[in-house]
């Protein structure tokens, strides 16, 4: 038998309905703080033309800061100094190394045979030798002039002081009336002959030692053109053996072993590569800006190396400008020619301004626009920008700091004014 269920039943107080109003008042009360509270987002929400998936979107906010205004190109490691060495003359090279050989300073490249060279300065030696004999020669006999010059000049003085002496007797004779007049004048007459005869030959004489002085000159003077045109050949000969101009790497080499060669026909190109240079293409309306003494910055191997633009092509090719950036100091260990590295020119520094990252929605509102997020709305918003750099972008109007762009490519938006971002 089932017993009766009473003994589990307890009372209940009856609520009072003051209670249950004040409950309905606070409740309404909270629905109108929120909505008022979300009556904008609403709104917003409302009016927005468009959705989109927030979370794939690249956001940044407007801040203050320094800006560094820059040109970022892709530039092309070279040497500054690889010359290509050329045959000084025709005949049969024979090689010394291979490309891609490391050199040292006056280490014999290759080698020109050349009998043309080689018989031509044996002829030349032959034509010195020949002149410094009649060289010889001729200041021996140019002695010898001298020599009998002196010779007869001191005849000749003898012969006028005998003479000057018979003028004296014959006078002192004379006086005593032993010698005729006849007699006198005649030892007159010799001593003026004497006279004569010795100043024609004082007078020869100095001529012929001009003479002989000046056709010495002159042969000397051949004798030493002669001994420049040998030392030249000999000179030649020795640039015959094609040395290396400093330390280095062979890079290219044009001919083959034992090639017959003509004068100044390339044979080895040397490669200094202590000594680096990076090439690089500008786009013309940039190079206008970019001068030499510029600082740059090198990407390399994942770091950054400082460098300077040393200069500037004059010309414009296919509206590329070719510059030339040196290292400073060294270049760093490891570079090899032609390696492709990232120059950073650094063209100028502003303070202080607004600025954002730079990013796909530049192009897209071609800098005139840009979309602002409030809340969960983004709100296309006319903007103005200045200059651009490799990361940043100025903002001279249209956005305050603090406030968040919308970074990403913003096409999917179609141009609308308000989208939603879920």
């Amino acid at each position: 038998m089932i017993p009766e269920p009473t003994a589990m039943d307890r009372s209940v107080a009856r609520r009072r309905p003051v209670k249950r109003l004040a409950a309905a008042a606070v409740l309404l009360a909270l629905l109108v703080a929120g909505g008022i509270v979300l009556a904008p987002l609403l709104q917003r929400w409302r009016h927005a033309e468009r959705a989109v998936d927030g979370s794939s979107l690249r956001i940044a906010a407007v801040v203050v800061g320094d800006m560094q205004r820059d040109v970022v190109a892709q530039g092309r490691v070279v040497a500054a100094l690889h010359p290509t060495l050329f045959s000084p003359a025709q005949g049969i090279v024979a090689l010394a190394v291979k490309a891609g050989a490391e050199v040292e300073r006056g280490q014999v490249l290759a080698t020109i045979d050349s009998p043309a060279l080689k018989s031509r300065l044996t002829q030349e030696r032959a034509t010195l030798s020949s002149l410094e004999s009649e060289l010889g020669r001729h200041q021996i006999a140019s002695r010898q002039a001298v020599v009998k010059s002196k010779q007869n000049l001191d005849v000749l003085s003898v012969r006028h002081e005998a003479a000057a002496r018979a003028l004296r007797r014959a006078r002192d004779l004379g006086g005593q009336g032993v010698v005729p007049v006849s007699e006198i004048e005649k030892a007159q007459d010799d001593l003026e002959i004497a006279a004569l005869e010795l100043k024609n030959a004082r007078e020869t004489g100095g001529l012929e030692r001009e003479t002989q002085s000046f056709e010495t000159r002159t042969r000397r003077l051949a004798s030493e053109r002669q001994r420049s045109v040998v030392a030249d050949l000999e000179r030649q000969i020795a640039d015959l053996q094609i040395k290396a101009p400093f330390d280095g790497i062979v890079a290219a080499v044009s001919v083959q072993d034992r090639d017959a060669v003509a004068e100044n026909q390339p044979l080895v190109t040397v490669v200094n590569l202590t000594a680096l240079e990076v090439e690089l293409e500008l786009a013309e309306n940039h190079a206008t800006e970019v001068t030499p003494g510029i600082p740059v910055q090198i990407a390399y191997a994942g770091r950054e190396v400082t460098g300077k633009v040393v200069a500037v092509a004059p010309e414009v090719r296919d509206s590329q400008v070719r510059s030339t950036v040196a290292f400073d100091g060294k270049p760093p260990p490891g570079l090899r020619q032609n390696e492709r590295v990232s120059v950073r020119i650094l063209l100028d520094r502003r303070v202080r301004v607004l600025k954002l990252p730079r990013g796909p929605f530049l192009e897209v509102g071609a800098g005139r626009s840009a979309y602002v997020v409030e809340d969960d709305v983004a709100v296309l918003r006319p903007i103005r920008v200045g200059v651009t750099s490799v990361s940043e972008v100025e903002i001279v109007g249209g956005l305050s700091a603090g406030e968040r762009v919308v970074l990403s490519d913003t096409t999917d938006f179609e141009g609308a004014d308000n989208v939603l971002l879920q």
